[in-house]
């Protein structure tokens, strides 16, 4: 059992096969016996993921910042709800708490996140494994701009081998349980 950590979008106003996806992650974490961490909120994607991990039988884990807590958006359901002082705190406790993460498509806050646990990684701060769930090319713009920076010198290509791209959710679990075996 691992504590995973996935990082989604908050918006309430996603398609819904974006939340079908969320969903989706959290019971399959919880069918395969791992906790999931989360961001602490229950709204949008982050809403959905916590909701699917609950229904599959799973525990649960969100870390907020007070901020988004005074917004009534924590997830009140949470097994443990872990309230921090601000954004960055969040961050930090996340990475301490989890064992491996896995990125859904998102906007700003999940790309934050998922820079910063990869370049953490690459720094030597932590060897917990990144998965890329890209179900449908969504973040196909995004790795090609990347590949461009390992072009141009700018990213080491070991640190590009360090995200894991899965298309589904399934596979990107298997990503995890054998990245975490290793």
């Amino acid at each position: 059992m691992a504590a995973v950590c996935v990082f989604c979008a908050s918006s309430t106003t996603l398609e819904q096969r974006w939340l079908d996806l969320a969903e989706e992650t959290g019971r399959v974490l919880a069918e395969r016996g791992h906790v999931l961490v989360s961001g602490g909120g229950c709204v949008g994607m982050m809403g959905s993921v916590a909701d699917g991990a609950r229904a599959g039988g799973g525990r649960t884990l969100g870390i907020i910042p007070q901020c988004l807590v005074d917004l009534e958006v924590a997830d009140l359901s949470s097994d443990e709800l872990v309230v921090t002082g601000d954004m960055s705190s969040r961050k930090n406790l996340m990475i301490e708490r989890s064992d491996a993460f896995i990125t859904l498509p998102g906007g700003l806050g999940t790309l934050d996140e998922l820079f910063e646990v990869w370049t953490t990684a690459t720094l030597g701060v932590h060897r917990k494994p990144i998965v890329l769930l890209d179900p449908d090319g969504f973040y196909d713009g995004l790795w090609s701009w990347l590949g461009g920076l390992v072009d141009d010198k700018f990213v080491r290509p070991a640190a590009m081998e360090m995200i894991l791209r899965a298309r589904s959710v399934p596979e990107a679990v298997d990503l995890i349980e054998e990245s975490l075996k290793a």
